[in-house]
């Protein structure tokens, strides 16, 4: 049973995090570009945590803190082309739209983990 609800909890913390990561993005795609609806939010954020999941595990291997570092960039450029694919736009309007989901979630975890305590993001990097 107790192996239930832990993997209940972490299916449920996962879609949380996930909405969470969508709506950020979702805002910040109307703010910086004026479209997309939530679904292309949702979905941009499952393509850029697993794009990022992937980048990292291809160099994340190289010793010396070389793969750690090249993992960080590699991933945030396959972030970025992401975003840039799902709302047809160039990296600086992506970059743009990351940021500002960036810092709608760092805003919301400030008032939020209070309440709510700490909970994690899915789809927005650095959070």
């Amino acid at each position: 049973m107790e192996i239930i609800a832990t993997v209940l909890g972490s299916i449920v913390t996962f879609v949380v995090g996930l909405l969470v990561g969508g709506l950020a993005i979702f805002v910040a795609a109307q703010l910086v570009v004026g479209k997309g609806d939530f679904r292309t939010a949702v979905w941009t954020a499952v393509f850029g945590a697993l794009g990022w999941l992937v980048a990292t595990l291809v160099v994340g291997w190289i010793p010396f803190h070389i793969g750690s570092i090249l993992g960080t960039l590699l991933g945030l450029a396959v972030y970025l082309t992401v975003i840039a694919v799902q709302y047809d736009t160039d990296w600086v309007e992506a970059a743009a739209i990351a940021f500002v989901a960036w810092v709608s979630v760092l805003v919301a975890r400030f008032f939020l983990a209070p309440l709510l305590g700490d909970w994690g993001v899915v789809g927005v990097p650095f959070v």
